[in-house]
């Protein structure tokens, strides 16, 4: 296997302690296991597969990793009917038929037309999508692949020769390699199952919910305004919401969003009725709402 060169080579990515040490810098709490991974990809140039529930920090991963090592994030969002005009490049098609337009005003005969078919199908025609961006890259990247489970089985095929051997194939212009391999995190909300060969080509990350002192520490790193009884009985409840069959869990965001709210509200204690006030903060569907307050009604243990 031919050795490569790390994609990062900032000091913040040079061990797990640095990589823990910069990541809660810029704001995003990592246990040692999330750093170890990133580390280890970064070291042998892998891409790294972070799945879990939607909400747990798996974007917010990558964008924390691009900031401290002050890499250009590249994203490409993924969603149903996603191709590659899209995800890797297309023909600039406005400005093709522009330059043929020309040369037809200027005149000319075949050998006119052969020079124009060769011009037309050069790198200053090609659009650069997400994927081809990153690899023609020549400064350092993290490319995002978010939500990549949204795509079908089918369209991973785009991405395996960008996962195994950073290039992309162009059938008029070759192959393109990249100028400098960039460091890819690919997420999931594990809405169905990928493929082996995209598995296969990348280091695995699982993100769950965090625990009990994490989040309250998530809080009070991103929320300094609230109190610490009340941080303490938010985490609670949101932990205790987690535990019910919703349709959409709260997320760590959602958690953040909420402990913002009640700070607003100069809210210094939770109570029955503030809760009920401001429950929509977290859920977002009728029937996530109905369950939660039956849940918490009746139960002062959840809000005390």
């Amino acid at each position: 296997m031919t050795e490569v060169s790390p994609p990062i080579s900032a000091a913040a990515l040079s061990n797990t302690d640095q990589l823990l040490r910069s990541l809660e810098a810029a704001g995003y709490l990592a246990d040692r296991r999330t750093a170890t991974t990133v580390y280890l990809a970064n070291q042998l140039a892998k891409p790294i597969l972070v799945a879990g529930p939607a909400g747990t920090g798996k974007t917010q991963l990558a964008k924390s990793v691009a900031d401290i090592a002050g890499a250009r994030l590249v994203r490409l969002q993924c969603y149903e009917g996603l191709d590659e005009s899209k995800a890797l490049y297309e023909w600039n098609y406005r400005k093709q038929l522009l330059r043929i337009e020309t040369e037809r005003a200027t005149g000319g005969g075949e050998s006119a037309w052969n020079r124009v078919e060769a011009d037309i199908f050069s790198p200053e025609f090609l659009l650069e999508r997400p994927l081809l961006a990153a690899i023609r890259s020549s400064d350092p990247v993290v490319l995002l692949i978010d939500e990549v489970d949204r795509i079908e089985v089918e369209t991973e095929a785009l991405l395996l020769e960008v996962l195994s051997d950073y290039q992309v194939s162009v059938p008029e212009l070759g192959t393109i390699a990249a100028l400098r391999v960039p460091l890819v995190f690919l997420t999931s909300n594990s809405t169905r199952e990928l493929s082996e060969a995209l598995k296969r080509r990348c280091l695995f990350l699982h993100l769950d919910y965090p625990s009990l002192e994490r989040e309250r520490a998530i809080v009070q790193a991103k929320v300094p305004d609230v109190a610490a009884r009340l941080r303490d009985q938010l985490t609670l409840v949101v932990r205790s919401l987690r535990s019910l069959d919703l349709r959409k869990r709260p997320s760590v965001s959602e958690t953040l969003d909420w402990a913002h709210a009640l700070v607003l509200m100069e809210c210094a204690d939770l109570d029955g009725d503030i809760v009920d006030e401001t429950l929509h903060v977290l859920l977002k569907s009728h029937g996530d709402l109905e369950k939660a307050r039956a849940a918490l009604s009746g139960a002062p243990g959840s809000t005390g």
